[in-house]
């Protein structure tokens, strides 16, 4: 049967979420074709000929460029069956429903999409009622990424000016076992994480190795909810590829708990982590349950600097409880750990999503504080209670994108943030120090997943 597998955007990566599904679906004797909208066109000859069509949501910006694709996708294969899948998927069902899919799967989704597959194969197509969300445990295959666009397409590490590497990218677990409010894993996978075994990840690595990567991304929502594996996977990959160099996601509260570990990490090839630091105000903190204090953060910056490994802090700065002053601490945090040149400006502009779903609609109380759920926002509003703090995140925005159009330097971006978080105070803004840190090691598309779908994604239409 003819499959077409959709990937609206993953922030530059080739997509996992693709390559997994496709070898099972092949495994079973289907012919999968795959267009990355991150790449190419909606393809009207090839949607003509699927029979089923996956959608893969797998993060908020994806989930709002999946609903602009919808229609075309619609007037180009009118008879096709129509499923949504990913993380963003069960919390966006009504939506998807509404605008022609039949099917729509979350958690470990390959079982299931390979089951559809078979029915409409047969003729016996079923009627989904409610969305399927799995989180039993699968026996996970190596990704077929033979129909992915070449690797080198894809987001690259910037090391210096003139320096890069072709990146790849694999997951060595997924769900996690934390219950940060704000964090779309948690009502899919609810506490529940899954081992990818090392002989899959490696065989996932070495496909892309041969294919040129030079450096590897661990796409896991926290590299350490199983330590014990992260280990083993890492030492596989330092002895199989000793010059691959790799980063991951780790979350503070494992930074300064599981130190001990992270100099095998350094001895392996890591260059840097990312951390989704969220906030420096306790209070904030609490209220996303993210399990660390600000005083951590400074731990998890001093740990990671001694091991000479980079620290990417990823950061919400606006929520309902931000105050103007807390935004020009965090500022003023960023300024004197010499980080200023490790967060890109789109990390201080971010403002809380709110999705379906979401643990934050839990807080006693913050029912009151949204209003009714947006299918355009895919969220639900919230407008902080003194609009000064709405307007300095206004105007932070349109600085950003103005920055990121003329390609302005981290440091110069910051210099005018840093204005305008004190004029929203009715402050002059005190001088900055001249040393605000050193360029680390990055990808070259930045790490964030709040973002309305750029021209270029809508114009792949």
């Amino acid at each position: 049967m003819n499959i077409v597998l959709i990937n609206p955007y993953d922030l530059g990566r080739q997509p996992f979420g693709i390559a997994e599904p496709a070898a099972w679906l092949k495994e079973d004797g289907h012919r999968v074709r795959c267009i990355d909208l991150s790449l190419q066109r909606l393809d009207a000859d090839i949607l003509r000929e699927a029979q089923l069509i996956g959608v893969y949501v797998g993060m908020h910006t994806a989930t709002r460029i999946a609903a602009e694709a919808m229609p075309h996708i619609r007037k180009f294969a009118p008879e096709a069956h129509i499923c949504i899948y990913g993380l963003y998927a069960p919390m966006n069902e009504g939506l998807f429903r509404s605008m022609g899919a039949k099917s729509v799967f979350g958690g470990e989704v390959e079982p299931d999409l390979v089951a559809l597959a078979d029915e409409l194969r047969d003729g016996r197509e079923s009627v989904q009622a409610v969305a399927v969300i799995n989180r039993a445990k699968v026996a996970f295959r190596i990704p077929d990424r033979s129909i992915l666009p070449d690797l080198s397409r894809y987001a690259h590490l910037r090391l210096g000016e003139d320096v890069t590497r072709t990146v790849g990218f694999a997951e060595g677990s997924r769900g996690c076992k934390h219950l940060c409010r704000h964090c779309p894993v948690v009502p899919v996978y609810k506490g529940k994480f899954r081992i990818v075994p090392v002989d899959v990840v490696m065989g996932d690595i070495r496909q892309q190795v041969a294919a040129g990567a030079e450096h590897i991304s661990f796409g896991d929502p926290d590299f350490l909810n199983g330590p014990t594996h992260a280990l083993r996977l890492v030492r596989a990959l330092h002895t199989e590829f000793p010059d691959i160099t790799y980063d991951a996601t780790i979350k503070v509260e494992h930074i300064v708990k599981q130190r001990e570990v992270l100099p095998l990490l350094k001895e392996t090839g890591c260059l840097f982590v990312i951390s989704a630091v969220e906030s420096v105000d306790d209070a904030v903190l609490r209220y996303l349950d993210k399990n660390h204090t600000g005083n951590d953060f400074d731990i998890a910056v001093a740990i990671l600097r001694d091991l000479d490994i980079a620290l990417a802090p990823t950061f919400v700065p606006f929520t309902p409880w931000t105050t103007l002053q807390g935004y020009i601490r965090l500022l003023e945090r960023l300024v004197s750990l010499r980080l200023v040149e490790s967060v890109p400006p789109i990390q201080l502009a971010i403002r809380l999503l709110v999705p379906a779903g979401s643990y934050l609609l839990n807080i006693p109380g913050f029912v009151e504080m949204v209003d009714e759920y947006d299918e355009q926002l895919l969220g639900y509003p919230w407008r902080h209670p003194n609009p000064a703090v709405d307007a300095l995140q206004r105007d932070i925005q349109a600085l950003v994108e103005e920055a990121e159009r003329e390609g302005m330097a981290r440091k110069q971006s910051l210099a005018l943030i840093w204005s305008l978080a004190h004029e929203a105070m009715g402050q002059r803004p005190p001088p900055l120090p001249a040393a605000l840190g050193e360029t680390i090691p990055h990808m070259s598309e930045p790490w964030y997943c709040c973002a309305e779908p750029t021209s270029q994604h809508l114009q792949s239409f």
